[in-house]
């Protein structure tokens, strides 16, 4: 839970970073045939966060009783 700012964790910020670059690659390449590409990888890139996260989304026990032990003590 110590990588989290501002109540989200560091995977959306990695996904809008995705979009962003995204975005930014297809302003610059919008006279070019290379703009599906991009896109597309950027959704497959979003997809698998999305669906395969590395961290539960509720942390353990063990570590819900430690920090709860660290606050109110």
């Amino acid at each position: 839970m110590a990588d989290v700012v501002l109540g989200v964790g560091t995977g959306v910020f990695i996904i809008a970073l995705i979009w962003i670059v995204t975005l930014a690659l297809n302003i610059v390449l919008s006279r070019a045939t290379g703009m599906i590409p991009i896109f597309l990888l950027a959704l497959t890139i979003t997809l698998v966060l999305v669906f395969f996260p590395r961290a539960p989304e509720v942390p353990s026990p063990e570590r819900a009783v430690l920090v709860s032990a660290i606050i109110f003590t």
